[in-house]
């Protein structure tokens, strides 16, 4: 199923952005959350996390 590419970019976002907001969680846990929250397998959510690395800025 095709998807729009502003909404696979938003989805990319916001995945990205709860796993900077919890990085105080286990990583498992986190993609358990995330897949309950949007209904997506943890596969799909470690290939998001794996096609976009997330950048931090060292302060």
């Amino acid at each position: 199923m095709k998807r729009k590419n502003g909404l696979l970019e938003k989805r990319r976002r916001y995945v990205q952005n709860y796993v900077l907001e919890n990085q105080d969680k286990q990583m498992k846990l986190i993609v358990a959350e995330l897949s309950e929250r949007l209904f997506l397998s943890e596969r799909t959510i470690y290939n998001i996390l794996n096609q976009s690395p997330i950048l931090v800025e060292v302060a």
